[in-house]
């Protein structure tokens, strides 16, 4: 963490490294993510993307401890956590659930605000494409009505301050489509707190 883990100068909703002094990068000013704040721990490469792939892909749900650590020492993930009402992890698909076993995002809750996390509330409608091998513009279409809130639960969300956790974020197409589902029941302030930031959407 202390060679790899630095913190950078990031956009303030979209979490995209920006020169020091700047707050909200050109993109944002341009098309406003659904999100109000997003924090990354870190740049998705060495050695960070094999660690993410080893907890991800490999079956180790041992790393959840030390990145949610990293999660937690990123600036302004402490005082999002705080502040939040809920703490809610992006749900898998479900035939991702079964053959990997664990959700990564929830695990990365639990570990860090178990008493606020609950891993019922946002729901995945239905299965998509992995994100990974689709460009942005077919990532957008692909997530589009894929979240929703639980329908009696949706009451619940009125007025609340929500973190939104993830492992990776590329184009924000997963945490905007999520996102939407949680404005349309009234939450009223989201913060995405994710692991790794790819260097451009």
């Amino acid at each position: 963490m202390a060679r790899f883990a630095q913190p950078r100068t990031r956009c303030l909703r979209c979490a995209l490294p920006v020169p020091a002094g700047v707050h909200t990068c050109g993109a944002c000013l341009r098309t406003p993510p659904m999100l109000d704040a997003c924090h990354a721990a870190v740049d998705y490469g060495y050695p960070w993307a094999g660690v993410i792939a080893d907890f991800k892909f490999h079956g180790d749900p041992g790393w959840a401890a030390a990145l949610a650590g990293l999660l937690r020492a990123t600036p302004g993930a402490e005082s999002a956590l705080d502040a939040a009402d809920r703490v809610l992890p992006v749900p898998l698909a479900r035939a991702r659930l079964r053959e990997r076993g664990f959700n990564q995002a929830a695990l990365l809750a639990q570990r860090l605000a178990a008493h606020k996390t609950d891993k019922h509330l946002l729901l995945r409608l239905r299965d998509t494409q992995a994100q990974s091998s689709l460009p942005r513009r077919e990532r957008l279409r692909n997530l589009q009505g894929a979240f929703a809130v639980e329908p009696l639960r949706a009451a619940d969300l009125a007025g609340q301050r929500i973190v939104l956790i993830d492992d990776v974020l590329t184009t924000g197409a997963t945490l905007d489509a999520a996102a939407q589902a949680l404005r349309a029941a009234g939450a009223a302030h989201i913060t995405a707190l994710v692991l790794a930031r790819t260097p451009a959407r």
